[in-house]
């Protein structure tokens, strides 16, 4: 793996702690002073024992005894102060990544979604919970324990030169873990998040196809490719366990090394009376916490693995470019003009461009309706219009206005679309039709749905508006389905209604009304569909025919 993509997930990490800079001091300040009253501790325990070896009890050991138990008091009360931190920050990073997917999604440009499925990408926002759990612990453990560390370091040079020399000793394992594995720790809790993806990705196909996978008969497909992508992330997995039991072995290492050297160097210097019995108790409990917090940060670079890993996952769909949101407004109070000028729109993995030397206008109140055989070019017309995809080359125009020179949620608040593939989403009928558009009244979606025949679908729903509709529109009828997203596109009396086959599956007496509602000369908006339905033929001005992505 290219070392400058591994870098990338450090950045992002350090980029995340800079947004919580204060709070993060909060905790580094606390982790400092807890680091010392941990260190009273065992000085205290080593007066301790010099005053108990006096035989008598007496005013200052009962002093002594009372300031180490109010000490661990405090260190505790610390501790919770940090917790109360972690909590805060915890919440804002979810806060911050739900509106960041919810913001970024609807904008990203199509270009850069064309190899991913969006559902997929969205099970990123998952990664949050990691982050929020592997960054309380890293936030925690690492700075207490490099503070423990550094503060024993400094209070065992005191007692011996002896200690320095394990002080070195101890550095040089901490670098030698992250200089000849961290890197190799982090690319395999990558790899190993990649299948984690995959395996779910494809229970997510199963899910979605659960019809077409009941049908199947005897067929395993299911299991047997379950089977294949689950040994894969098994395979990446025991190769990222392998790196963490390299990094306990090490610590394993240092852990005996250190105790068989304070047992013999520490005994032989109680013997040759160079230290007391005190300092040497004093000296092992400050050995042990050492100990201790090597072991935390050791144990706990899995959470820092998966805290960038996580980061990484979340960067593929932040990374991904956004549509432009600069750009001119066009008021909805002037007339409507649009115009395709040799614009031409090809895809990488296509030789032949999908659309050819495409010259259209779309005038004020024009009825356009456009035919072609499937695969003629006739959706990517459509979402070129609205501004979903940017054309190779070539200019688009509204009101003489490069369309690439228009703030684009203002250009598209002129438009009226029903696209194939769109689909009524998750919320009441209310929300699915006017997107909380302020503008649009309860009035008005009643009057559409008289219109294009939802009246009785509507007095059928015991909430109104209010009902709520399942993702895809399920439990409701496809015809419905489409209706709801026709009268989205025309509860706001658009300028430009754009329609894909709006009428599909419609009966002839259904289609024929619509068809005279939504062409009638009374509307302003101007109007291109794509459709085979012949009924539109007599409704429209202008028929467009296009022929392997080129009008004819």
């Amino acid at each position: 793996m290219d070392p400058n993509k591994l870098l990338n997930p450090w950045k992002r990490f350090v980029g995340l702690l800079s947004l919580e800079k204060k709070d993060i001091l909060q905790i580094t300040y606390y982790a400092i002073f807890s680091g010392f009253m941990t260190l009273t501790l065992p000085l205290g325990i080593q007066a301790i024992i010099n005053l108990i070896q006096g035989a008598q009890i007496s005013t200052s050991w009962v002093v002594l005894v009372i300031l180490v138990t109010l000490g661990v008091a405090f260190n505790g009360a610390l501790q919770l102060m940090q917790l109360r931190i972690i909590e805060s920050l915890q919440q804002k990073i979810f806060t911050r990544a739900s509106f960041e997917l919810s913001y970024r999604f609807p904008k990203i440009k199509m270009e850069a979604l064309r190899a991913y499925y969006p559902p997929e990408l969205a099970n990123r926002f998952f990664d949050t919970l990691t982050i929020q759990k592997g960054l309380s612990k890293i936030l925690i453990d690492a700075p207490a324990a490099l503070l423990q560390i550094l503060f024993a370091l400094i209070l065992l040079s005191f007692y011996h030169p002896f200690f320095i020399v394990f002080g070195f000793m101890l550095l040089a394992l901490i670098y030698t873990v992250f200089k000849y594995t961290a890197v190799k720790g982090l690319e395999s809790s990558l790899e190993e998040s990649k299948h984690k993806y995959r395996v779910a990705h494809w229970i997510q196909e199963v899910a979605r196809s659960i019809v077409s996978f009941k049908l199947s008969g005897k067929t395993q497909l299911a299991l047997d490719k379950n089977d294949h992508l689950v040994k894969d992330y098994l395979n990446a997995r025991e190769k990222h366990f392998k790196v963490l039991v390299l990094q306990f072995i090490q610590m394993i290492g240092f852990k005996v090394l250190v105790t068989a050297g304070l047992l013999l160097i520490g005994g032989a210097l109680v013997l040759n009376q160079e230290m007391n019995i005190g300092q040497f108790v004093a000296a092992e409990i400050i050995i042990i916490l050492v100990i201790s917090s090597v072991e935390k940060l050791i144990l706990g670079l899995e959470s820092f693995y998966d805290v960038l890993t996580s980061l990484e996952k979340l960067g593929q769909v932040v990374d991904k470019e956004l549509e432009s949101q600069k750009g001119d407004t066009i008021s909805a109070e002037t007339s409507f003009n649009l115009i395709l000028s040799k614009v031409f729109y090809s895809v990488p993995d296509r030789d032949t461009p999908i659309l050819s030397d495409i010259n259209l206008e779309i005038s004020n109140q024009c009825r356009i309706l456009v035919r072609g055989e499937s695969g003629s070019g006739k959706s990517s017309l459509l979402r070129l219009l609205a501004g979903i995809i940017d054309p190779t080359s070539g200019r688009i125009f509204i009101n003489d206005a490069a369309l690439s020179s228009l703030h684009l949620n203002s250009y598209r608040a002129l438009l009226g679309l029903s696209l194939s593939g769109e689909t009524p989403f998750e919320g009441t009928i209310r929300e699915n039709v006017s997107f909380n558009n302020l503008e649009v009244t309860d009035q008005r979606i009643r009057a559409v749905f008289n219109e294009i025949g939802l009246k009785e679908f509507l007095k059928d729903q015991p909430n109104g508006l209010d009902t709520y509709l399942k993702p895809e529109g399920k439990q409701i009828a496809y015809t419905v389905a489409k209706k709801i997203i026709l009268a989205r596109a025309i509860i706001k009396n658009p300028k430009l209604l754009i329609l894909e086959d709006p009428l599909d599956q419609f009966s002839m007496e259904e289609a024929a009304n619509i068809i005279t509602y939504i062409t009638d000369p009374i509307h302003n908006w101007s109007l291109i569909v794509v459709s085979a339905n012949k009924q539109w033929e007599s409704s429209c001005n202008t028929i467009v025919n296009l022929d392997n992505g080129k009008i004819q």
